[in-house]
């Protein structure tokens, strides 16, 4: 078993469903993982805020939208008006969901969660029905009956004990060898709708690489392969030909976007090679993440925006006391207040965090537990890996630069967006 991952941006129109299909062709044994298409999650995102605003107006006009746009693919890839019922049925139940009066401000994340799934299943399901059209027998897998998580929403991680018996028992017995699945969502004990964070998707696909033992798994994108920065940021990137698990991880929770931070280790624990390849040329060999592999000879650069600047003091100037770290983040974690970055001297502890819904009510919270808190908003960190002398004057000096810190290898500067 072979497992391929497409993104958003792979399959956001019908030439890109097409090019699936040649991607796929001649493959017996495969697990697809798809995300929504397009910018659809965005657009489920905006749906969830106007359910939170009590705003069913706008709420159906971003699902009439949705609708749309869904509709041209499909008539595109049949040549002809065509309608799919099983479409049909999710974008109903989706408006029955938004329709609903029983929003509770308590359960955000799980109607969260529950409106934002709708993407994957819309795009998958409409994926499935079109390779089997084009003479690609696949099964559609339910992908939250399938991946069980822990109870939590909007950032779930996965019961692989428990999930393998359940994703085994949906594949045994099919006469298919393509199984097509969502990324991104799963099921929590309660049988509620879970999301696994924001580009869980190559998680799923680890997952299920890992479940499976497949020999492989394949993440294609709108890139050549793993590059040492964002090329829409830093245009003179260039490719990473391999790199190692651990390499990758530590790339990871820096904010590289190329792999999500979960995706590695399910891969790791089995040594199932990782492959990032180009979704328009599959000739081309992309980029390969193994156990082992040759050092990077270039310098790394990786740039998380949306970042708060948080400085704490204690009014008592404890800060000696480990206790009072052990209430800080304690806090932190029961607000989901992803932390980045750590600087601490005697009196002050900054850390720089993901902007997030509750920050303030972080903050709040560390007010009421006896600290001084500033915050600076509009914030970015930005990680070099294998700094020059030439990056170090380019970036981590300056009045914008709030927080430096540096190792032999590796600086991390949280600086003013400019």
């Amino acid at each position: 078993m072979k497992v391929y991952k497409f993104g958003g941006a792979s399959v956001r129109n019908a030439d890109g469903v097409r090019n699936l299909r040649k991607i796929i062709d001649d493959e017996q044994n495969l697990f697809i993982i798809v995300s929504a298409m397009g910018k659809t999650t965005n657009a489920l995102e905006r749906v969830f805020g106007a359910v939170q605003r009590h705003d069913p107006q706008a709420a159906g006009d971003e699902i009439a939208s949705l609708r749309e746009y869904h509709a041209a693919i499909i008539d595109e890839l049949w040549h002809g008006p065509k309608r799919l019922e099983a479409v049909e049925r999710l974008f109903g139940e989706l408006e029955r969901v938004v329709a609903g009066e029983g929003y509770d401000p308590r359960d955000a994340e799980l109607w969260y969660d529950t409106i934002v799934a709708f993407g994957e299943l819309v795009s998958t399901t409409i994926i499935s029905e079109y390779l089997n059209y084009a003479g690609v027998a696949n099964r559609w897998i339910d992908m939250r009956r399938c991946l069980r998580t822990e109870q939590r929403h909007k950032d779930a991680g996965v019961d692989l004990a428990a999930s393998e018996a359940l994703l085994k028992g949906a594949l045994e017995g099919c006469a298919e060898r393509i199984f097509v699945g969502q990324g991104f969502i799963g099921g929590a004990p309660d049988g509620t709708t879970t999301t696994l964070g924001r580009e869980g998707s190559d998680y799923s696909a680890a997952v299920v690489a890992n479940l499976l033992d497949a020999e492989s798994m394949s993440v294609w994108k709108d890139v050549d392969g793993v590059l040492n920065a964002d090329p829409k940021i830093f245009p003179d990137a260039v490719q990473i030909a391999e790199l190692n698990y651990l390499d990758t991880i530590e790339l990871a929770y820096s904010g590289a976007q190329i792999i999500h931070p979960k995706t590695i280790k399910p891969l790791q624990n089995k040594n199932i090679p990782l492959y990032v390849r180009p979704f328009g040329d599959k000739r081309k060999p992309g980029t390969v993440i193994r156990g082992m592999s040759a050092p990077v000879d270039v310098p790394i650069l990786i740039l998380k925006k949306d970042q708060v600047l948080l400085t704490i003091r204690s009014r008592d100037f404890s800060f000696v006391l480990e206790e009072k770290f052990a209430t800080i983040f304690s806090l932190l974690e029961r607000f989901r207040v992803k932390t980045n970055l750590i600087h601490n001297s005697a009196v002050n502890l900054s850390l720089c965090v993901d902007n997030s819904w509750h920050i303030d009510e972080a903050v709040g919270a560390l007010r009421e537990a006896g600290f001084d808190v500033m915050k600076a908003e509009r914030m970015e960190l930005l990680t070099v890996r294998g700094y020059t002398p030439e990056l170090w004057r380019r970036y981590a000096v300056g009045p914008q630069v709030f927080v430096r810190q540096a190792t032999q290898a590796t600086v991390r500067i949280v600086r003013k967006r400019e």
